[in-house]
């Protein structure tokens, strides 16, 4: 509007007054206040569902992460076990290749071997276990960010149902909408129950 009361209407503002006019005469739909609210709603929940998946998928990754150091750390001790194996074996031809009083000498170190080789395999076996923990807990979130990951999915599959509900007033859309909400929240109860 110009300072002369002169006025250009944009292409929706015909449209924003005709709203507002059956507002002010009582042509409000109800339904359509029940379906925003429901929508929020959704968001809201659909918001929550999203950061879960998010986080899960995050401790997934760290789980696997120690998983992989876990098993690096077994391989370490695994080699360190074949390097206590070659003394072992160099000992006990040591053995039958010097003189009889040498033997003793040689006896001793392969029993030392025999030892420290017990003592490495136990330390390397305990570490293999601890990577497959990891790797257990790990496919545990993932298979939890999955079921946020569908959770989230139906609410926003959800949402698009509303906006074609309010659009188009059709009560099947809103029903769909409310029925895959119900679906979504389903979901995310699974995985809050790690199921």
């Amino acid at each position: 509007m110009s300072d002369h009361g002169f006025h250009v209407h944009g292409p929706h503002d015909h449209e924003i007054e005709h709203v507002a006019e059956g507002a002010s005469h009582g042509a409000h739909d109800p339904k359509a206040g029940t379906i925003a609210v429901a929508t929020a709603i959704i968001a809201t929940v659909g918001a929550l569902f999203s950061y879960m998946g998010g986080a899960t998928q995050a401790n997934a990754g760290l789980f696997k992460n120690d998983a992989a150091i876990k098993k690096t750390e077994a391989s370490n001790q695994w080699n360190y076990y074949q390097a206590k194996s070659g003394k072992q074996n160099l000992s006990e031809l040591a053995i039958a290749l010097v003189p009889e009083e040498r033997k003793a000498k040689y006896q001793d170190e392969v029993e030392r071997y025999k030892k420290e080789k017990a003592d490495i395999k136990l330390a390397a076996e305990k570490l293999e276990a601890e990577a497959t923990e990891w790797d257990r807990k790990s496919g545990e979130q993932m298979h939890q960010h999955h079921r946020w990951a569908q959770a989230t999915t139906a609410l926003q599959v959800s949402i698009a149902l509303a906006a074609m509900a309010l659009l188009t007033k059709k009560s099947w859309l809103e029903r769909g909408m409310f029925g895959v909400a119900g679906l979504g929240v389903m979901l995310g109860v699974l995985a809050a129950l790690h199921i």
